[in-house]
């Protein structure tokens, strides 16, 4: 099912799941031979999505773990920003943050969950993951989400305070804190 993004939202108008969707990741855009009327906002937010859908796609893996929930908050925030398209000054800013907030509710859930669900347990299997992404993952949100910022997407501090709603001077508290909890963890 290939649709454009801009079709999806037309579609499903201010839902904010888009589950019918098997991968919009791999959504190209169709080329029209007959001529359409088309907004100026429509071939900019297009152009937007196809530049920062695979680098958005890669924060959300990294402060999530998961490549479908990544893909799910990502494709969210991208709804969002698609409806507040206009009104944006410095839109891959605003999608970041976006992201970033939606990574962090999306824990807030899980927290929620795991409480509410501390009755059912789950047997841990070893997968033989990495040592440092279990010891990243294994740090709190903020802290994880300091590091990948920093050291996976090079954001200035002044940009991971801004994503994280914060003072610079508590990223910097902030990375120092999770380096001294990684060379705690790592051998």
């Amino acid at each position: 099912m290939n649709l454009r993004l801009g079709e999806l939202v037309q579609r499903r108008g201010r839902a904010r799941r888009l589950k019918d969707v098997q991968d919009v990741a791999l959504v190209q855009p169709r080329v029209e031979t007959t001529p359409m009327v088309v907004e100026m906002s429509k071939p900019a937010f297009a152009d937007f999505y196809r530049a920062t859908f695979t680098e958005m796609t890669r924060l959300a893996f990294l402060l999530t773990g998961s490549i479908e929930t990544a893909h799910d908050l990502v494709q969210d925030s991208f709804v969002r920003v698609h409806g507040r398209w206009d009104r944006i000054a410095e839109p891959r800013a605003y999608l970041r943050r976006t992201v970033v907030n939606a990574c962090r509710s999306h824990h807030r859930r899980l927290r929620v969950q795991r409480r509410h669900s501390a009755t059912t347990r789950v047997e841990d299997v070893d997968l033989g993951a990495d040592e440092m992404i279990d010891a990243i993952a294994a740090l709190p949100y903020r802290q994880r989400a300091a590091i990948i910022l920093r050291f996976w997407h090079d954001s200035s501090q002044a940009e991971i305070a801004a994503a994280l709603g914060c003072r610079p001077g508590t990223v910097g508290s902030l990375i120092y804190r999770a380096l001294a909890e990684l060379r705690k963890a790592m051998p």
